[in-house]
This record gives structure tokens, C-alpha cells and sequence, in this order.
């Protein structure tokens, strides 16, 4: 492998291209002087499995961005060792993401279908947007359906239409859910993401609700906190700690909360991560 010793500039992704569909016999001395001829190459590499034997694919990077388009336009579909090569620009993975998620489709998924709906159904239904190349509807291993499927169009713009047209319609009493069929490392990338927002979201719902209390008299407890902010609002959690003396409270804070008189002065404030300085004095 040729290596740049320059690892900015290898990591910066700038003037790399990928190449696909290579012959198993060009290794990386071959890859170099196929594209040397037009420019500067700073690395090279073609992948290899463990076993030592190429994968198919590889990676050039150019000193100039001209000389990277420049191969691109000459070798993207020419034929390396009689095998016809894909030669285009290096995606970074959240690039290449997102660069999926503009794309065309054909492959379309279907679910919450009726346990008795068959293919011929969905044939029926989704061969009035265009012309299908397959359908399957998937089953168990009692050959009972899991109430899912794919539809596969011969026209990406009808299987754009069908999703637009399905999705959501009522089959069956069964609101049907119709969309563009994922990768596995779409999906999970997808779950990570909703997991994500519902953590914010749940942060975010509590983050005003939780009261910290401190210089309590030693004859507070529990039954006495609850009693003293009960008039406030719905409580939903109260926790009272004797050392250091101090309690929380999680209240539902109802409009036009005003902070009255108690029995003995201490302090209360919103409750942060680590229990904020006073800020309401009794």
C-alpha cells in the first residue's frame, strides 16, 4: 500500500476517490500506476480480507481536486482486467446516509397488513401506481403471514407514488404503514435517533417540576413535605433524607403557584443535576 505520511490530509477525505467492481489480481502497486497517470497520488489501497485476498474495492486520494475529477471522468465505467469499474468520489459515512435518503428507490415495505392478505392482494392494490417486478409477503415458520411485506417497482417514480398514495390508508380496519424498504444499519441508525429524542424529551419534561429543599427542622418527614406543597399542586415523587438535611419534591406546577408561609424557615429552589444555591427563602 502507498501511504501519505500526512495524516490531515489523508483524514480530510479532500481528492479521494473510490473505486468498485476491481479484478481480485490488481493489488495496490496496480491501482497506483492506473492512476498516477493523472496526477499525484498521495495514498493508496486496495482492501483485503483477512485472508489476504482483495474485496473488490479501494481507495485513491489525489494531491488536487482536479486531478481526482479528471480520473473520474476517464475511468468511471471503463473495463480494468475486462471487469467494467465503478471510479467516483469518497462518501463519509453519514455522507453516504445521506446521500441514500435523496436517492431514488424501487423496493417498497409493507406492514400492518391483515394476517389474510395474500400477495395477489398487494399485487392488486399496489399494481394500480406502475408496473411490479416482485412481491412477497412474509411468514412464519408455521406458514402463518407476520403481517408484512415488500413490493418491488420497475420505476422508482411509481414506487415514490404508491408510498405517497398508501401510507396511512385504512385496509381492513388496519391502518397500513408504506415506505421505502431499509438497510439494516438505516434502521438501527433510525431507532438510535428516536431513543435519543425520547431520553431530550423526558429530561426536558421534568426539568421544572423538581424542588430541592434544604435546612429542614428535624421534625420534618414525608407526611409533613406532602402536606406543606400538596396546596400547590398533584405531587408525584418525594424523597426526604434525614443526613445531610435536605428533601426533593416532583410537583406538577399548576398556573399562578405562589410560595406561602411554613412553620420554620428553610430553603427551596429548582432542582438542578446537583442541588442549585437557594433561591426562595420561607
Amino acid at each position: 500500500m502507498f501511504l501519505n505520511r500526512d495524516p490531515s490530509a489523508r483524514r480530510s477525505g479532500t481528492d479521494n476517490i473510490f473505486i468498485k467492481n476491481l479484478d481480485k489480481a490488481i493489488d495496490n502497486k496496480a491501482l497506483q500506476d492506473t492512476f498516477s497517470a493523472f496526477g499525484t497520488v498521495l495514498s493508496c489501497k486496495v482492501a483485503i480480507d483477512p485472508s489476504g485476498h482483495s474485496k473488490g474495492y479501494g481507495f485513491v486520494q489525489f494531491d488536487s481536486t482536479e486531478a481526482a475529477q479528471n480520473s473520474i471522468d476517464k475511468l468511471n465505467g471503463m473495463l480494468l482486467n475486462d471487469k467494467q469499474v465503478y471510479v467516483g468520489p469518497f462518501l463519509h459515512r453519514q455522507e453516504r446516509e445521506n446521500f441514500l435518503g435523496k436517492t431514488k428507490f424501487s423496493n417498497v415495505f409493507v406492514k400492518k397488513i391483515s394476517s389474510s392478505t395474500t400477495e395477489e392482494d398487494l399485487a392488486k392494490i399496489f399494481g394500480e401506481y406502475g408496473r411490479t417486478t416482485s412481491i412477497v409477503v412474509m411468514i412464519d415458520l408455521d406458514g402463518k403471514s407476520k403481517c408484512f411485506g415488500f413490493v418491488n417497482f420497475e420505476n422508482p417514480d411509481d414506487a415514490a407514488t404508491a408510498v405517497q398514495e398508501l401510507n396511512g390508508k385504512k385496509m381492513e380496519d388496519k391502518e397500513w404503514y408504506v415506505g421505502r424498504a431499509q438497510k439494516k444499519t438505516e434502521r438501527e441508525q433510525e431507532l438510535k435517533t428516536r431513543f435519543e429524542q425520547s431520553i431530550t424529551g423526558t429530561a426536558d419534561k421534568y426539568q421544572w417540576v423538581n424542588l430541592y429543599l434544604k435546612n429542614l427542622d428535624d421534625s420534618i418527614g414525608d407526611e409533613k413535605l406532602n402536606e406543606l406543597f400538596s396546596v400547590f399542586g398533584t405531587i408525584t415523587s418525594c424523597n426526604f433524607s434525614r443526613q445531610p438535611r435536605f428533601g426533593y419534591h416532583r410537583q406538577q406546577l399548576v398556573p399562578g403557584m405562589r410560595l406561602g408561609g411554613g412553620p420554620m424557615p428553610f430553603f427551596c429552589s429548582l432542582c438542578t443535576t446537583r442541588p442549585a444555591p437557594a433561591s426562595w427563602q420561607w
